[in-house]
């Protein structure tokens, strides 16, 4: 007897949708003072300029603009992927491995130091690919300091910061550290996330987005009821 293999529920969230949770988030996150963004995106990143974590770098940064500081955070981009099959990946490591496809250059080291970097992603999943980011970035930095006079190693060290538009509430596959600031636009179930930017026809979106949207209002009236 054949099985059927539920479809997973979706949750289609508007650019409007994105633009409110990050003005929200960063109220909070101006309290940590970033000076720089690390957007974390997927693939081949220079062919998707507005995919995962870009998108919401680029909008947070106008909303913590501050009068004291002399120009905008600059927003460095990294490559990580985890679930999309990429030339040379085998069927077992999609979904299991983080593949780095772009990093900040053979310098990196040099350019986290001192700094206050916020790492930006678009949502808290498995936090694999989370977890790789912070950990490999901490190597780059501990390589560097080492090559300092150990009296200025700790003023050097990078301080390190989370913000994500969704947390999924789930058991992660992988941890991060405990005293590291996290930010999350919002907490949500294990659902499928739709994003706007992945979308081929934005006014479908907007359109299936605004009807599950009114489609719950109703049934919290009726229950309230």
């Amino acid at each position: 007897m054949a099985t059927t293999t539920q479809e997973p529920e979706h949750l289609r969230v508007t650019y409007n949708d994105v633009h409110n949770l990050i003005r929200e988030s960063a109220k909070k996150i101006a309290e940590f003072k970033p000076d720089m963004l690390i957007a974390i995106g997927g693939g081949q990143v220079y062919r998707s300029q507005l995919s995962f974590g870009f998108f919401p770098a680029r909008v947070l940064r106008t909303f913590l603009k501050n009068p004291e500081r002399k120009g905008n955070i600059p927003i460095h981009a990294i490559g990580l992927s985890l679930y999309e099959s990429l030339p040379g990946m085998t069927a077992e490591q999609i979904g299991a491995e983080v593949i780095r496809t772009q990093w900040l250059g053979p310098e990196s080291g040099k350019i986290l130091l001192g700094r206050r970097a916020l790492i930006v992603d678009e949502v808290d999943d498995s936090r694999k690919t989370l977890h790789y980011a912070v950990t490999e970035l901490k190597k780059d930095v501990e390589r560097e300091l080492a090559l300092l006079p150990e009296s200025e190693r700790e003023a050097k060290r990078t301080q390190f910061a989370v913000f994500v538009v969704h947390n999924k509430l789930k058991p992660k596959l992988a941890e991060l550290p405990a005293d590291m600031p996290y930010y999350a636009g919002d907490e949500i179930e294990d659902v499928w996330l739709d994003y706007p930017w992945e979308a081929q026809d934005i006014e479908e979106h907007d359109r299936l987005a605004e009807e599950a949207k009114a489609k719950k209002s109703a049934e919290a009236a009726q229950q309230q009821a």
